[in-house]
């Protein structure tokens, strides 16, 4: 089995595309061949009768690899909901062996892999199949993205604790600016109180990137991002 990561979220919108990203280059870094996966995206952009995920093309190309698309995203869906809720305005019943089959497939060639999920944990896929229990299948330690300001002391700590409850092995969680800093007091001290109360380490506090460009993600990854917490994973 490779090794690598399930990058969740404490919500949608935290920029766990940005940190999956960062991920496989830090995995990179430290000399694996790796390659990123998103099993599922809604939100996909189509173009004639094809539907194209921009999250799971923006990770193909981060990781340079050249596989299918429909690998890397096996499920594609034009409605920005919620995988459930997609697949039955859509007509289509989501096979999680397809998933697993694809994830697979990708174990072959490469030795990492990270694999972005959809919103948080709880997030449906059908009536009685969550994230949570994608993640538990690819069996991949999670890395929480949250975000810094009001309110993710406690997404954070729910995502974490329920996590380790469900006996998922729980790396760490990066806190990830999505927008510009807005100040104040909760981004100033969360990191610190989320040190303090959660079980598992702070991996980083990944900055607002202006440009997404490869060379502005390496110097934010190897900047921002703990290497060793990473390495220890691999």
């Amino acid at each position: 089995m490779p090794k690598g990561f399930f990058v969740t979220g404490t919500d949608t919108g935290v920029g766990k595309t940005v940190i999956a990203a960062a991920l496989i280059k830090a995995v990179g870094f430290l000399g694996f061949k790796v390659c990123g996966m998103k099993p599922i995206e809604t939100g996909c952009t189509r173009e004639g009768d094809l539907l194209l995920p921009p999250d799971g093309m923006f990770l193909k190309c981060i990781a340079r690899i050249d596989e299918t698309v429909s690998r890397i995203t096996p499920y594609c869906f034009e409605h920005p909901s919620a995988p459930m809720v997609a697949a039955g305005v859509e007509g289509t019943a989501i096979n999680i062996n397809k998933i697993k089959e694809a994830f697979n497939e990708l174990a072959i060639t490469y030795q990492s892999i990270i694999v972005e999920g959809i919103g948080g944990l709880l997030v449906p896929i059908s009536k009685n199949y969550f994230v949570i229990d994608l993640a538990k299948e690819l069996g991949l330690p999670i890395i929480v993205v949250s975000k810094p300001g009001l309110g993710t002391i406690n997404h954070t700590l729910l995502t974490v604790n329920y996590a380790l409850k469900e006996g998922i092995q729980v790396a760490g969680i990066i806190i990830n600016y999505a927008y510009p800093p807005e100040g104040g007091i909760a981004e100033e001290t969360n990191p610190q109180v989320i040190k303090e109360l959660s079980p598992v380490p702070l991996i980083g506090i990944f900055p607002y990137l202006n440009a997404m460009s490869d060379e502005e993600l390496e110097k934010a990854t190897l900047k921002n991002l703990s290497m060793a917490v990473i390495d220890k994973y691999l």
